[in-house]
């Protein structure tokens, strides 16, 4: 998925996990994966890595097809600006971007001038 969730999408998730200080990332890329389970940390398949994840609260259900969790994670992949400052996303930012100071639990966090454009254009 894109950073296009609402938040409707998250409505039980308890908190945000960070495995990675949030200081060095003008933005972080969200998904959401589906889980066993709804608090560990969940397995990782993408290239690059994942720096953060969303823990659910006691009232989510499984999809009962499947029987898995849809769970929010946060990842960054290899040719992102925090990787390579001045490749590709030197300026711009891909879709699934979002400014990782603007996430919190049950809202999907957003774009912003740092996001898409990186420290220097923000604070200018």
């Amino acid at each position: 998925m894109s950073s296009l969730l609402t938040e409707s999408d998250l409505i039980h998730e308890a908190d945000v996990v960070w495995l990675e200080p949030l200081d060095a990332l003008d933005y972080v890329r969200q998904a959401l994966d589906k889980t066993k389970r709804r608090n560990n940390k969940p397995p990782y398949a993408r290239d690059g890595r994942m720096v953060g994840y969303a823990r659910l609260d006691d009232h989510a259900e499984p999809d009962p097809d499947s029987g898995l969790y849809k769970r929010r994670v946060f990842y960054l992949l290899p040719h992102d600006r925090d990787s390579l400052p001045n490749g590709v996303y030197r300026e711009g930012a891909p879709g699934e971007a979002v400014d990782p100071r603007t996430i919190a639990p049950k809202k999907p966090g957003t774009k912003t001038d740092r996001s898409q454009s990186g420290p220097a254009i923000a604070s200018a």
